[in-house]
């Protein structure tokens, strides 16, 4: 895929050998989280992930995965700290819309999480559900993208 923008941002598939980079940027991999560099190993190697990146290199990922409903889903969408409120988030899910194969995509976020709510309420994504229970104290919302989104899926005219 390798979609560049004005601002130097580029968009692409990342690589198995990408993923320690990209654990590097993932505020919760970097805190120390194993389980999350883990995951975030295993998602490369099943190049499941769009990495975006700027001449410094890795300043955002996600995860486009097909195993909810078989349906796609953005399992996770991560900004560098230091590259947030820059339209990375923006144009990573750009990047999703564009190469989702199915009719539907869907994501979640934590209650607690107003920045994404915000980042897919901006790009028309609309809220269907709650989920109650999977982090304590924290409702898991989730989201459906627009059809008209969704470049690539059959039976969108894309």
């Amino acid at each position: 895929m390798g979609v560049e923008n004005l601002s130097g941002l580029q968009v692409d598939r990342a690589d198995p050998l990408d993923w320690d980079a990209l654990a590097k940027i993932d505020s919760v991999a970097a805190a120390g989280d194993q389980a999350r560099r883990g995951s975030i190993r295993r998602w490369c190697e099943q190049g499941v992930v769009l990495a975006a990146r700027d001449s410094s290199g890795p300043v955002g990922y996600s995860v486009l995965e097909y195993s909810f409903f078989e349906q796609g889903f953005v399992t996770m969408l991560m900004v560098a700290p230091n590259a947030r409120r820059r339209g990375v988030g923006a144009h990573l899910l750009t990047a999703v819309e564009t190469v989702c194969t199915t009719a539907k995509l869907f994501t979640s976020t934590n209650v607690s999480n107003a920045p994404m709510q915000h980042l897919l309420r901006r790009g028309g994504w609309r809220p269907v559900g709650l989920l109650h229970g999977l982090d304590e104290g924290d409702p898991e919302l989730f989201y459906l993208c627009p059809s008209s989104r969704l470049r690539d899926a059959p039976g969108t005219g894309g």
